[in-house]
């Protein structure tokens, strides 16, 4: 990832995902967003590795942030890597470094800093520069999730470090602020006993809602999956044919575990002619966790190559399985083959600018007023967050009154919540006015739990917004 990264100057990230951030994330569409697209995902938790094993999900074990650091240390001082550490309390990290660096003579620290507590989209620009002037191999980001996660997620476009850890309480364990548990109950998946007895009044409640909330919806996904999944072990049906400027793969049958390696050799030969693939799902009979799993890596890889992976024909039982996996809003999904060729048609009618800006300017002035109007993307991100402003500095010499409508959005991240901020500051110092409109209902919940719902001035739809 760190060679990969220089070369095409990418930033991979990297989740050490356990119980707790799963339940965060099926109400957190900012965070399941983060985590449906980590370059890589670990299992840092038991429950993780035996819940996916009744999946048929074949994880080999747990990997949890607390071995990665050190083993990733000695890997890096090896290959003349640098790390820089960030987060943790006063210290904290400090002292993880001297740990480590005494290990591995000729560890390369490229910094550390360990800033006071502030909201993800309130980062002292000083932390970015310093990080941006060093510029590590990798970046190890202890502020917890979700706070880790969406700083990667914010500042990943800005930095170009190749890889970006959230580590959590890592560095506490490696500075011995923090003692593990002993080697027999992190392998029985003890750890959570242990440290609930070091901590019981901070991780008692913590601990109950989660197991809560992770039972219940482990449950439903078992249920599903055991109650459909066929008894036999048919080859599925996969075919690959190839159309304009896009592959297709066309599935049959049920679709699971066993098979995985099949779907992925296919999956990779597809992207090898276009980063656009169809699946065509109007024959499959069932698929499994690890199936579906396939499919999101497939539309990760396809999306990091300027593509995307689109599902047509799909069956109800299906859409119903996706829905309950928080993934129906992660594809795009047509009727039929021939609905996304006419949505192609339409992209490139209209000159394809799939996943940025369009922008429209009312021909009339309504209310002395001359609105521009920002189409925004399905994800408005870093990416897309920064050509939003600099369309509108642009803009601000036609007029200063701006609508943003996020009615194609289904992924608002903090970068675009702070872009929004910095619109709003910029055409109020002309005396203009910005607007939101058309937000879905995960877009709403982000706006919310940022507390920007009173900062933003959001209408319901269009013809509300232009008055």
């Amino acid at each position: 990832m760190v060679w990969d990264g220089r070369a095409r100057r990418k930033t991979h990230q990297v989740a050490t995902v356990n119980v707790d951030f799963l339940v965060k994330a099926i109400f957190d569409p900012e965070l399941r967003y983060l985590l449906q697209h980590a370059d890589l995902a670990t299992a840092d938790g038991m429950p993780l590795v035996w819940g996916a094993r009744c999946l048929g999900v074949p994880l080999k074990g747990r990997v949890a942030g607390a071995d990665i650091v050190p083993a990733l240390a000695e890997r890096a001082a090896q290959k003349g890597l640098s790390i820089f550490f960030l987060g943790a309390a006063p210290g904290i990290a400090a002292q993880a470094a001297a740990v480590l660096t005494e290990r591995n003579p000729g560890l390369r620290v490229a910094g550390i800093i360990s800033p006071p507590y502030s909201s993800v989209l309130e980062m002292d620009p000083a932390i970015l520069e310093e990080i941006q002037a060093t510029q590590p191999d990798i970046l190890l980001v202890a502020f917890g999730n979700p706070k880790q996660e969406k700083w990667i997620g914010m500042y990943s476009h800005q930095l170009d470090v190749p890889v970006m850890i959230g580590v959590g309480g890592s560095l506490d364990f490696i500075a011995k602020q923090t003692r593990r548990a002993p080697e027999w109950m992190q392998h029985t998946g003890l750890e959570w006993l242990y440290r609930l007895l070091q901590e019981p009044r901070r991780l008692l409640k913590r601990y109950v809602v989660d197991m809560g909330v992770f039972s219940w919806y482990f449950l439903q996904q078992w249920w599903v999956m055991r109650k459909r999944k066929p008894t036999d072990r048919r080859i599925p049906e996969i075919e690959l044919s190839y159309m304009q400027q896009a592959a297709v793969l066309n599935f049959g049958g049920p679709v699971v575990s066993e098979q995985l390696q099949v779907v992925e050799a296919i999956g990779q030969k597809a992207l090898e002619y276009s980063p656009h693939i169809l699946a065509n799902l109007e024959r499959v009979e069932f698929l499994d966790s690890s199936a579906i799993g396939s499919l999101v890596e497939l539309a990760r890889l396809a999306r990091a190559a300027g593509g995307d992976l689109y599902l047509v024909s799909v069956p109800q039982a299906i859409e119903n399985n996706l829905e309950l996996l928080r993934l129906d809003k992660f594809f795009q999904s047509f009727p039929d083959i021939e609905s996304y060729l006419v949505h192609q048609a339409n992209q490139e009618n209209n000159g394809d600018r799939s996943g940025l800006f369009q922008v429209d300017i009312i021909p009339e002035p309504i209310g002395n007023r001359l609105w521009a109007v920002l189409n925004a993307p399905r994800a408005l991100d870093g990416k897309s967050a920064q050509e939003m402003l600099s369309i509108v500095s642009k803009l601000l010499t036609i007029t200063p009154f701006f609508i943003i409508d996020l009615a194609e959005t289904n992924f608002l991240m903090s970068a675009g919540l702070a872009a929004m901020a910095d619109l709003s500051r910029m055409v109020l110092q002309v005396n203009g006015e910005f607007r939101v409109v058309n937000c879905s209902s995960d877009v709403m919940k982000a706006i919310r739990m940022a507390r920007f719902d009173q900062a933003l001035s959001i209408e319901k739809d269009f013809s509300l917004a232009a008055v």
